[in-house]
């Protein structure tokens, strides 16, 4: 089965997560890029050190370039679909509870919305 990795976007058409890859600097971005490309590849055989369970279905996928550490988190869908909800550069050694409550509420606003197509 093939993967694919899309943005989550707001009922209103808002990218978060495009928009915070733009704001990256030149390698970073294109070190991010790489990942998802790999993510999209392997999918859920994909393990750490480059994705790691955080549970209730929501996915860290972990990329480094020097010292910067940048996480995405995701969850998968139906028909191979790959959710990621949003990003962010990692400053603290836990990833942080506002984010991990940040993909859960964007992954029940795109199931929901997905449901009522």
């Amino acid at each position: 089965m093939g993967f694919t990795v899309i943005f989550y976007k707001t009922a209103s058409g808002i990218c978060p997560v495009q928009d915070f890859l733009e704001h990256l600097d030149a390698k970073m971005n294109a070190k991010m890029i790489s990942m998802l490309e790999i993510l999209e590849d392997k999918g859920n055989l994909l393990r750490e050190p480059y994705s790691k369970y955080l549970g209730n279905g929501i996915f860290e996928l972990r990329c480094k370039l020097g010292s910067d550490i940048t996480r995405a988190l995701y969850f998968f869908y139906l028909n191979g679909e790959i959710i990621v909800t949003n990003a962010f550069i990692k400053k603290t050694q836990k990833t942080p509870k506002k984010e991990l409550i940040t993909a859960l509420l964007r992954k029940r606003d795109y199931i929901q919305r997905r449901e009522h197509l």
